[in-house]
């Protein structure tokens, strides 16, 4: 009924700079909450960074200051703009929405397929 894609992911060195996008279509009549999640190797899935619709944000203590996250409203698109990069950062990462369906009340969490991000020099 919706569906996430992401983008963005690459190979970059420490210190460098990535910008994670994911656009959310299919049968939404409004997003309450945009967020993105990492999962590295042999670790849970954490919470990055969340966005409602109203522009409240919320961040990981370890990356605040280093990650802004966005969303344009109008094109149901969350962004994720990564500065100052560390080795500990890679992981894959996944997008996920919130979502009031269109047709009768109805709510669902839905994730993307993630999209690999690697620091390395």
């Amino acid at each position: 009924q919706v569906q996430l894609v992401e983008s963005g992911g690459d190979l970059v060195q420490p210190g460098g700079s990535l910008r994670l996008s994911c656009a959310a279509s299919g049968s939404i009549f409004s997003i309450i909450a945009m967020g993105w999640y990492r999962q590295a190797p042999g670790n849970q899935r954490e919470l990055v960074a969340a966005i409602t619709s109203g522009g409240s944000t919320n961040y990981a203590a370890s990356v605040k200051g280093r990650f802004t996250i966005s969303r344009d409203n109008a094109k149901n698109t969350v962004y994720l703009q990564m500065n100052s990069l560390k080795p500990e950062d890679t992981a894959v990462y996944y997008c996920n929405a919130d979502v009031r369906l269109a047709g009768p009340l109805r709510y669902g969490d839905y994730w993307g397929q993630g999209t690999q991000v690697t620091v390395s020099s």
